[in-house]
């Protein structure tokens, strides 16, 4: 039988919308989503965990984005529910600068704002992450080196270089890299092509031709291991280049049964946005959020008070072996 990746959250959500099916529209905080970018599978899965929390919480839950991943875009949207006089804004910023000045406009109005892979976002309630960073880093560059034996080139993909999580996350890996295995290298600098999957493939088919070292690939953003496992795949070189990234698991299912992508290192974005709905739902009702704090379905976070950021820790390995039981 085939399981959802957080089946345990959509019990939740089931048994929270029982709970609340007395609730009107009009008696429910009003709390909204904004993804990097619309209609991408990382996001709808995303979505999908803000509408189960939703459930779970009586809670008027639900995403929205930006039809590209420009910056202004998500700043209009924000202007919008600014005026709309929603209760919460969660969002995955695409600039986290470019971004400051309207979160300060949504919390001078009164809106909790959340982020998540915005560490240290200056007008955020809370900064709200899924996996601990150091850790995450670390487990990319230990399976990168078993592949590689400890030595060879490498290149980082981003969604862009503005990102604030991804670049953090590739900061982490370098470092980690350098600490313990030297003889691995980047080959060049970070790519900003990880949420496009024709750039990817194309930056992929580049760097095999013009640095013969490379042998491994790793994405920071869901489409980038698809555009790489395409270009890995069309050269025949799965046993030369591996692939390492974040998901949808039935996204990269073809490519990772056939080896051209060679393992998921991720998590369920719908963790997050379950996550996200959760917190803003433990602020509406006051609740004191520190060491200790727990959401049902993800358990217990460490919470960092001074730099207001709550983070779980979910890692999903991706792989041959359960790969099926994760559609």
């Amino acid at each position: 039988m085939k399981k959802t990746l957080l089946s345990g959250l959509f019990t939740a959500a089931i048994m929270g919308a029982a709970c609340f099916s007395t609730a009107t529209l009009a008696e429910q905080k009003e709390v909204v989503n904004i993804s990097k970018v619309d209609g991408m599978p990382w996001f709808n899965r995303m979505g999908e965990g803000v509408a189960m929390a939703g459930k779970a919480y009586g809670l008027n839950a639900y995403q929205i984005g930006p039809s590209s991943t420009d910056a202004p875009q998500q700043v209009k949207i924000i202007e919008d529910l600014i005026a709309k006089k929603v209760d919460a804004i969660s969002i995955v910023p695409n600039d986290a600068n470019v971004l400051e000045p309207v979160f300060k406009k949504a919390r001078d109005a009164g809106i909790v704002v959340l982020t998540n892979e915005s560490p240290g976002q200056p007008s955020a309630n809370w900064d709200v992450e899924i996996i601990d960073n150091e850790k995450f880093a670390a487990e990319y560059v230990e399976h990168m080196a078993k592949r590689m034996d400890g030595k060879g080139g490498y290149v980082i993909y981003v969604g862009g270089l503005t990102v604030p999580q991804h670049n953090l996350w590739a900061d982490l890996l370098v470092k980690y890299q350098k600490e313990h295995y030297p003889q691995m290298f980047e080959v060049t600098k970070r790519m900003p092509v990880a949420e496009n999957v024709d750039e990817a493939r194309r930056t992929t088919l580049d760097l095999m031709k013009a640095y013969p070292e490379l042998k491994a690939v790793v994405s920071f953003g869901s489409n980038g291991p698809i555009g790489a496992g395409r270009a890995i795949k069309e050269k025949r070189a799965k046993n030369k280049v591996a692939v390492y990234g974040m998901m949808i698991p039935s996204q990269a299912a073809s490519l990772i049964k056939s080896g051209d992508i060679t393992e998921g290192i991720t998590y369920d974005p719908a963790s997050a946005g379950y996550a996200l709905t959760a917190v803003a739902n433990s602020l509406f009702k006051g609740e004191a959020i520190g060491p200790g704090y727990e959401v049902p379905t993800l358990g217990k976070a460490d919470v960092d008070v001074d730099k207001r950021i709550i983070r779980f820790h979910k890692v999903l390995l991706v792989s041959k072996e359960n790969i099926d039981s994760l559609h």
